[in-house]
């Protein structure tokens, strides 16, 4: 492994472990998102506390946190593999910050980014499988899971010698959504607009537990 390739992994990971979610808050006078809402620094929580303004700057902020290093180390010529890593780094930033105990998300949204980077057609590919999941199906987990199964076919269709790099990231993002597989496979995850339908039902208690739940599935 280059020095090269050594620093642009350190860099992703670092990169990865910036919470978009408690920078946009505090530059937009929000709420800190860590003692309000769920206590989760993500873009759904963003979107209750904040508005979807907001939500919408944090979900871009994550998606340019893989996609920024991994075009980087794209542009420097670094071998395949080694952008696998690079990509996989930023998501674990994501998932395990360093700069916040080591509790973040899911990665999605970054390892979307970091996908991108490689070329718009497969980010089109997969936000367009992603999108027909969830109106088919209506679990935004089974979106994400099913993006993460096709997307090294996507890969090895337009750009095969990303295949595995990008196979590996596909392992990471369904490891991180095996809570929501054991729930859809016992039919206990629900759906968007039962979720939507309960809320109008719910006390203020009950709608922040949900809440809690509900960014523990998404984020």
């Amino acid at each position: 492994m280059s020095a090269i390739a050594l620093g642009m992994i350190i860099f992703a990971y670092l990169c990865g472990s910036i919470s978009s979610a408690i920078l946009i808050c505090r530059l937009a006078g929000l709420p800190n998102p860590r003692q309000h809402g769920s206590g989760n620094p993500g873009a759904t929580n963003v979107l209750r506390i904040g508005g979807k303004a907001a939500a919408l700057a944090v979900l871009i902020c994550d998606v340019l946190k893989g996609m920024i290093p991994v075009w980087l180390a794209y542009k420097l010529d670094i071998q395949p593999f080694y952008l696998g890593i690079i990509a996989i780094a930023a998501c674990l930033g994501h998932i395990y910050p360093i700069f916040f105990h080591f509790k973040g998300g899911k990665g999605v949204a970054t390892a979307f980014g970091s996908i991108a980077a490689i070329g718009w057609d497969l980010m089109g590919l997969v936000a367009g499988t992603w999108v027909l999941t969830v109106l088919l199906s209506g679990y935004s987990s089974l979106g994400a899971i099913i993006s993460a199964l096709v997307v090294p076919f996507y890969v090895w269709w337009f750009k095969p010698e990303f295949t595995f790099p990008v196979a590996m990231l596909s392992c990471l993002i369904l490891m991180r959504h095996h809570d929501n597989i054991q729930r859809l496979w016992r039919g206990q995850e629900s759906r968007i607009w039962q979720k939507l339908k309960k809320k109008q039902e719910m006390t203020d208690k009950e709608k922040l537990q949900a809440a809690k739940e509900q960014e523990q599935q998404d984020e």
